[in-house]
């Protein structure tokens, strides 16, 4: 089991739940957040005053598979969220951690079985 953690434009949340029905992944949950990195934040003006914002709006997604739907995701994941076939900074990134366990609040089933 893995927990696929992957931080992506808003714009693209949509065009990425598309391309992870098509690979049968149909669970995941969806967080806004803050953050930068290369992008660095963006410069923008109001009432004449130039001010910076550090941090920029995106989008966290957090999928628990099982171990034959890792590379589908992470694939599906690639295939709606970057832009354009080469992909532009800002697009974001996606993290694959280990999972030692899942548990099911309403059966208690344990593992693969709860995912």
């Amino acid at each position: 089991m893995k927990l696929i953690i992957a931080i992506i434009q808003p714009s693209k949340l949509e065009a990425v739940k598309e391309a992870l029905t098509k690979v049968e992944v149909f669970r995941l949950t969806v967080m806004d957040c803050q953050g930068f990195g290369r992008q660095k934040g963006q410069t923008g003006a109001y009432r004449g005053h130039e001010f910076s914002v550090n941090l920029l709006r995106k989008v966290q997604l957090q999928i628990a598979v099982n171990e034959p739907f890792v590379q589908p995701t992470i694939d599906a994941i690639l295939e709606g969220g970057r832009s354009g076939p080469g992909g532009e900074i800002g697009d974001g990134k996606i993290f694959v951690l280990p999972m030692d366990d899942c548990i099911r609040i309403r059966t208690g089933e344990r593992g693969s079985e709860a995912i």
